[in-house]
């Protein structure tokens, strides 16, 4: 096959491209510029499209011997995921940029410009498995997305989003191995990255500081933090800066009666108001879902299944019922929290990737 390797200028990337070469595949490196201020240095494991990674990826390009290109995807970036990211906490949610990235970027925008170049798809280095027609673990007799043997790298939870068009496009070459063995393996091959520190939090935030990006973009709105009751035990400088679940950075003026710690449990943005709560308020166990993406056709009836609701979270045992409007009702198995729309909800039948769906409600039964 033809194949454009999406390479970051990491050491995952680097060995998916290598393989992709030892497999046979006639393959061309792709560094993705995002940015819009390219020469921005790395700082460890944050930042990323910096000068540093893409002249990573060209060397390891250089070294497999493949033809290097970098194609300029910042406006598409900033519009489709930054400003997508800005726009779900101003709107009191809580997006996921790595899963929207993978949606409209690395398998929309880049996807169709391989595809128009005559390729016939894109490799790269996410940790998730592909199940053929065939396979011993192929239920559905299609091409089927599963997690990644290695429990602790698997991230088939941002790559839920994919339709089966462009899952029929993507190469995954790193699914069976641990990232042990991936940074033995560059290193095997002489690739400088081997030892790069992983990228950690959200790469267009490079100092990690999600309330002062927001806050540049968003103004300050000052507000009432106010607890279970109604009662005013804080004041807030923007409610679009917390979120369902949040402990840190709530500045209380008046302790909980009992001393306990409190969490929020509810954004308002519409008042301006940020409601707090003991941590037994933050457990639901049924989520309204809407805009499902499906691996294969959509569940007929009553689905039991296993749901994944953050990028690193625990799988909960579930029963999911889909409508033809696109919306899914999930009712947990047991009570789970900290759980807030805007997040995914990724659908598991063992392995199998079922379908995703975004978060826009959750309650009690």
């Amino acid at each position: 096959m033809r194949l454009v390797a999406a390479m970051s200028g990491g050491v995952d990337s680097a060995v998916a491209a290598a393989r992709a070469v030892r497999a046979g595949h006639d393959v061309v490196g792709v560094h993705l510029a995002l940015a819009s201020q390219p020469a921005m240095l790395r700082t460890g494991s944050r930042g990323c499209c910096s000068a540093e990674d893409a002249g990573d990826a060209r060397r390891v390009a250089d070294r497999l011997g493949i033809p290097y290109y970098v194609w300029d995807l910042a406006a598409e970036f900033a519009q489709d995921v930054v400003a997508d990211f800005v726009a779900e906490y101003a709107a009191g949610r809580t997006p996921n940029p790595c899963l929207r990235c993978n949606e409209r970027i690395k398998f929309a925008a880049l996807l169709q410009r391989a595809w128009a170049l005559g390729f016939d798809g894109v490799v790269t280095g996410h940790y998730a498995r592909i199940s053929e027609p065939g396979d011993p673990d192929n239920v559905t007799g299609a091409r089927e997305l599963h997690r990644a043997i290695d429990p602790a790298k698997d991230q088939s939870y941002v790559l839920g989003v994919l339709d089966a068009e462009q899952l029929a496009g993507s190469v995954f070459p790193l699914g069976h191995s641990t990232k042990s063995q991936i940074r033995v393996e560059a290193a095997a091959l002489g690739l400088g990255v081997a030892a790069k520190p992983d990228s950690h939090d959200i790469c267009f935030i490079a100092d990690g500081d999600t309330r002062a990006f927001l806050a540049a973009r968003l103004g300050e709105a000052p507000g009432e933090i106010v607890d279970e009751d109604g009662q005013l035990v804080g004041q807030h400088r923007g409610a679009y800066a917390f979120t369902v679940g949040q402990r840190r950075g709530l500045a209380l003026r008046r302790p909980h009666p009992d001393g306990q710690p409190r969490y929020v449990t509810a954004v308002d943005v519409a008042a301006n108001r940020v409601v707090v709560g003991p941590q037994e308020l933050l457990g639901i166990d049924v989520i309204d879902a809407e805009g499902a993406r499906w691996c294969g056709a959509a569940p007929d009836g009553e689905l039991a299944c296993g749901v994944q609701l953050r990028a690193h979270g625990a799988e909960v045992p579930a029963r999911a019922v889909a409508s033809p409007d696109g919306s899914v009702r999930i009712a947990l198995a047991e009570r789970t929290r900290g759980v807030a729309a805007g997040q995914a909800a990724v659908l598991y039948d063992g392995t199998r990737v079922v379908g995703s769906a975004t978060i826009v409600g959750t309650s009690r039964r």
